[in-house]
C-alpha cells in the first residue's frame, strides 16, 4: 500500500483531511486564496517541524532542493518566502487549533488504556505553563515586561501517553491561575498543579464540579488543624490532617475542610506540604500524584527542544499562534503514528529518524522500527532499511 510513497506522505495519511476540509470551510479559510491554501500551509509547516527548518528562507531552499518530490508532499510548486509569510499572517490560526484538538481527541482515545505508574483508575492531568520570550519591538501584541514580550502556553497534560488535553496560548502577562477559569472540568479526574495555581475560590469551583486537585501549600497559609489521622513515620509521611482556613476571605472562598499532608522527600530531604480535596487515597499516593506533575515540565522541555517554536517564522499574533498549533499538531500526529503502528521507539527517536529521512520511500513501519537500532546487522548499502 505504501510502495513508492515517501515517509512524509505516509505520515500525512494519518491527518484527518476530510475533517480539516470541513474546518477550513467553517472558517472560510480558503476564500479568495490563489496560492498556498490552508491545507498546503499545514503540509509545509509539518515539513518544517519534522525537518527542523528555522526560517522562511530555510524552508524555501530545502523544498527547492527537493522540487521533484513535492508532488508526493501534496504540493504543486515551491512556495516563495513572501507567499509563506502572507499565508502565516492571513490563514486563520483557529483552523490549526481546531485540527490540533481533533488530533488530541484521537490520540487520547488511543492512549486511554495506557497504564499509569499509580494504582489509580481515574484520569490524571498535570497543569502548568511555559513562557516563550520574544522581542518587544517585533511582537508588540504580546507585552510581558517593560522591555520584553512573551507568549505563554498553558497546558493541561493527560498523563496517559503525555498527550495535551487542553492548551491556551496567551500573552506573557496572563497569570497562571486565570487559566483555571478556562479549563474543561472532568468529574472524578485529578488535577495536579504547583502552588502558583493556589486560588481557593477557583479550587472550590473545581471541588464543587466533582473533580480532585493536588497542589502545594504556600508558606504563609493561615489555617488551623481540625483532625489528624494516624501516620507511619517510616513512610516519609509526617502528618495527614484536615484543616480549616482562618483568613476571612479565604474561608469564604473555600468554606469546607481541606486535607493537608506533610511529606519529607527521601531523595532531596525537603519537606513538602500538599493540599487536596481527596480524603480517601493514601497519603503516599497523593505524594506520588504530585511527583508525576513533572511530566508536564518534561513535555515543555521536549517540545521546545525538538519542535520549532523557539524561533518564530512571523511576528504577527496569527503567525505565532499558527506555528504553535502546527507544532502541537505535529507532536500529537507522531504520537498517533507511534500508537497506531505499535512502535516501541520514543517520540524523540521517531522525530530523529524522520528529520533525516522524510523523502525516503520505505514503509513507515519498517523505517521507524526501534529493534533495528540495537541490532548488529552489517552495512548493506541501504542504511534506512537497516534502521
Amino acid at each position: 500500500m505504501n510502495v513508492g510513497k515517501t515517509l512524509f506522505a505516509q505520515v500525512m495519511e494519518f491527518v484527518p483531511w476530510k475533517t480539516l476540509t470541513r474546518i477550513i470551510e467553517r472558517y472560510g479559510g480558503d476564500a479568495g486564496v490563489r496560492m498556498l491554501g490552508c491545507a498546503d500551509l499545514f503540509r509545509v509547516m509539518a515539513f518544517a517541524q519534522l525537518t527542523w527548518r528555522e526560517s522562511l528562507r530555510d524552508i524555501e531552499v530545502c523544498l527547492a532542493a527537493n522540487r521533484g518530490k513535492l508532488f508526493h508532499m501534496g504540493l504543486k510548486n515551491v512556495p516563495a518566502r513572501s507567499t509563506l509569510s502572507d499565508a502565516l499572517n492571513l490563514r486563520d490560526w483557529r483552523i490549526y487549533h481546531a485540527l490540533a484538538m481533533r488530533l488530541i481527541t484521537r490520540a487520547r482515545a488511543l492512549y486511554a488504556s495506557e497504564a499509569l505508574d499509580l494504582d489509580l483508575d481515574a484520569t490524571v492531568y498535570a497543569l502548568d505553563s511555559t513562557t516563550i520570550d520574544l522581542c518587544l519591538s517585533l511582537f508588540e501584541w504580546a507585552p510581558f515586561r517593560t522591555t520584553k514580550a512573551a507568549v505563554k502556553m498553558h497546558t493541561l497534560l493527560d498523563l496517559r501517553g503525555a498527550i495535551p488535553a487542553f492548551i491556551h496560548v496567551s500573552d506573557g502577562k496572563m497569570h497562571d491561575v486565570r487559566v483555571l477559569d478556562l479549563l474543561p472540568i472532568e468529574a472524578g479526574a485529578f488535577y495536579i498543579m504547583d502552588r502558583g495555581y493556589l486560588d481557593f475560590a477557583r479550587l472550590f469551583k473545581l471541588h464543587q464540579a466533582g473533580a480532585f486537585f493536588v497542589t502545594r501549600a504556600k508558606r504563609n497559609l493561615n489555617a488551623r488543624r481540625v483532625y489528624s489521622a494516624a501516620t507511619d513515620r517510616g513512610t516519609s509521611v509526617i502528618c495527614d490532617q484536615r484543616i480549616a482556613l482562618n483568613s476571612f476571605y479565604a474561608a469564604q472562598d473555600y468554606p469546607e475542610q481541606i486535607r493537608r499532608i506533610r511529606f519529607k522527600d527521601p531523595e532531596s530531604g525537603k519537606t513538602l506540604i500538599f493540599l487536596t480535596n481527596n480524603v480517601t487515597l493514601p497519603p503516599l499516593t497523593i505524594a506520588a500524584l504530585y511527583r508525576n506533575r513533572w511530566q508536564v515540565e518534561l513535555f515543555f522541555k521536549w517540545i521546545k527542544q525538538h519542535l520549532r517554536i523557539k524561533r518564530f517564522l512571523g511576528t504577527s499574533e496569527n503567525a505565532v499562534k499558527t506555528q504553535i498549533w502546527c507544532a502541537v499538531s505535529t507532536y500529537v500526529l507522531i504520537a498517533i503514528v507511534k500508537k497506531e503502528l505499535q512502535l516501541d521507539a520514543s517520540l524523540y527517536t521517531l522525530l530523529q529518524i524522520l528529520s533525516v529521512s522524510v523523502f525516503e520511500k520505505t514503509p513507515i513501519s519498517e523505517a521507524l522500527r526501534f529493534d533495528a537500532f540495537n541490532s548488529d546487522m552489517p552495512y548493506t548499502g541501504n542504511q534506512l532499511n537497516d534502521i
